[in-house]
C-alpha cells in the first residue's frame, strides 16, 4: 500500500463529471452554478474526465473521445481557457470539495503533440508503425515506457497540473509500469502533499489477455504500492454475472470478503454501480425497489463511493463519449436518497470497520456486517426486491451475536423485529445498529 495513503479516503464520495455532457454549454464555467447541488449529494471530490484537447485523426463519432488525448499540457478549447479551468477548480474548493483530473498515460491520439515531436516515445507494431495493443481502441496509439525520457516528460506534466488540482484519476493504470507511478507519486508529493491517486485497475480478464500477448499488466496488489484507491474491477465481473443471472450473489460477497484478506489492511477500493464505461445502474436495476436496494448497499460497502453524473436522476442511457449527449434531468430523482445515505454513512460507519458479507442466494439478499468495536451495523439488501426471513446467524469464525428485539431502521426510521435470530425483510433495504 502507498505509505502515505490517508485511510479517511474510505469515507469520501466522488462525483464524476464529463464536461462536454454535463450542461448544454459543455464548458468549465457552465459547471460552476451546479456545484452547490453536487455538494449537497454528499460529494467530497469532483473527478473531471479528460479536460485536454481531443485528437482529430481517427476520431470516433463527430467530436472524438476524450481519452484520445492530443496534448497533455493544455485544455480542450471547447471547454474554455486555462483561466476558465482555474476558475472552476477555485469554485470547487470554495464549495468545500477537492478536484481530481483524468490522466491518460497509456496512449495518445495519433495526431498528438508527442506523436509529432517525440515519436521515439511510442510503441511500435511488428511492421515498425505506431499502433496500440488493444484492437478496439482504434483512435489511439500506445506509449512505450521503455523510454526513460518519456518518464521525465510525464512526471513534469503531472507536476504542472498538481499546482492546480488535488489529485489524479489514472486511466488503465495497470497498463503503465507501477515503478513509473511510484516515482511519479514521489515527485508530485513535493508539489502537492497529500495528492490523491485513483487508479483504474482493470478487469481480471483484460489483465489476463494482456499477459497472454506478452504485454505489461500490473496486478491490483502491485498497483497498491502507488495508488491510494483502485477500481474494484477485480471482482466486478462476478457482480455482473449475478445481475445477468449467470452466478449466485454469494460468489460476489465471498470475493468482497477475500479482498479483506488479500490486500494490505488499509486498502481502499472504489465502489460504484455505474461509470462512463458501464451501463447505467437504473438500466441494470430497472425496478425502483431493486435499485433502492443496490444504492443503499453501495453506500454500505467498504471503500470510496463514486457517483456518475446523472445517476441521481436514474438515467438509463449511458451518455456517448463521442457526441454531445447531455444527460436528462427528467427521470426519477433520488437526490434526497443519496443525500440521506451519505449522511448515514458518515455518521454511523467508520473507515476502519471490520467488514463481512454473506448472501441468501435463494432470495438474492446480501447481508453485510460492519463493526468498529463500539457499535455493530448490519445491512440487509434485497437486490431483487424479494420478501423473506433473513437469518442473522453467521458462519463459524464470525463472532457476531444478534439479540432478539426491536430495532430502528436507520434508512427510514421504521421499526424492525429480530426474532430467533432472523429479521423479516419486506423487500426494502434495511440498516440497523446493534
Amino acid at each position: 500500500m502507498a505509505a502515505s495513503t490517508d485511510i479517511s479516503l474510505r469515507q469520501q464520495i466522488i462525483y464524476s463529471v464529463y464536461i462536454r455532457n454535463h450542461t448544454p454549454e459543455g464548458t468549465f464555467r457552465a459547471l460552476i452554478p451546479d456545484l452547490p447541488r453536487i455538494r449537497a449529494l454528499g460529494t467530497d471530490i469532483i473527478w473531471l474526465m479528460p479536460i485536454h484537447p481531443v485528437g482529430e485523426q481517427g476520431k470516433k463519432g463527430s467530436l472524438g473521445c476524450p481519452y484520445a488525448n492530443r496534448d497533455y499540457r493544455s485544455v480542450n478549447p471547447e471547454y474554455g481557457t486555462m483561466d476558465d479551468f482555474r476558475a472552476l477548480v477555485s469554485s470547487i474548493h470554495q464549495h468545500g470539495m477537492k478536484c481530481i483530473i483524468d490522466v491518460v498515460y497509456n496512449h495518445t491520439s495519433p495526431d498528438s503533440v508527442l506523436a509529432s515531436s517525440r515519436p521515439e516515445f511510442f510503441y511500435r507494431k511488428p511492421d515498425g508503425k505506431m499502433g496500440n495493443k488493444t484492437a478496439e481502441w482504434t483512435d489511439v496509439i500506445d506509449l512505450d515506457y521503455n523510454v526513460p525520457e518519456l518518464w521525465d516528460y510525464q512526471m513534469e506534466t503531472l507536476k504542472i497540473w498538481a499546482g492546480i488540482v488535488d489529485g489524479f484519476r489514472c486511466d488503465v493504470a495497470s497498463c503503465v509500469p507501477v515503478e513509473f507511478w511510484k516515482r511519479a507519486r514521489a515527485e508530485v508529493e513535493k508539489i502537492r502533499p497529500g495528492c490523491i491517486w485513483l487508479g483504474e485497475t482493470v478487469y481480471t480478464t483484460f489483465n489476463r489477455m494482456n499477459r497472454v500477448f506478452g504485454y505489461y499488466a500490473g496486478t491490483d496488489a502491485e498497483m497498491f504500492e502507488a495508488f491510494d484507491i483502485e477500481y474494484d474491477y477485480d471482482i466486478r465481473e462476478s457482480f455482473d454475472k449475478f445481475i445477468s443471472g449467470k452466478a449466485p450473489l454469494s460468489l460476489w460477497t465471498e470475493l468482497l470478503n477475500h479482498q479483506e484478506v488479500s490486500f494490505p489492511e488499509n486498502y481502499i477500493k472504489l465502489r460504484c454501480l455505474e461509470n462512463h464505461d458501464r451501463p447505467r445502474a437504473a438500466s441494470l436495476f430497472p425496478d425502483d425497489l431493486c435499485l433502492d436496494n443496490a444504492v443503499a448497499m453501495l453506500f454500505f460497502l467498504k471503500g470510496t463511493i463514486m457517483l456518475y453524473a446523472g445517476q441521481e436522476f436514474c438515467c438509463t442511457e449511458t451518455p456517448s463519449l463521442f457526441e454531445k449527449d447531455v444527460f436528462p434531468r427528467s427521470g426519477r430523482n433520488i437526490s434526497c436518497d443519496l443525500e440521506k445515505m451519505a449522511r448515514l454513512r458518515k455518521e454511523y460507519l467508520e473507515e476502519d470497520d471490520y467488514f463481512f458479507a454473506s448472501a441468501d442466494d435463494e432470495n438474492s439478499i446480501a447481508v453485510i456486517i460492519r463493526d468498529n468495536g463500539k457499535n455493530r451495523k448490519i445491512g440487509i439488501f434485497s437486490l431483487k426486491g424479494k420478501e423473506a426471513d433473513v437469518n442473522l446467524c453467521f458462519p463459524d469464525g464470525e463472532d457476531v451475536q444478534v439479540k432478539d428485539g426491536c430495532y430502528t431502521d436507520l434508512i427510514n426510521g421504521d421499526k424492525v423485529q429480530i426474532h430467533n435470530g432472523a429479521l423479516h425483510c419486506s423487500g426494502k433495504p434495511v440498516i440497523i445498529s446493534l
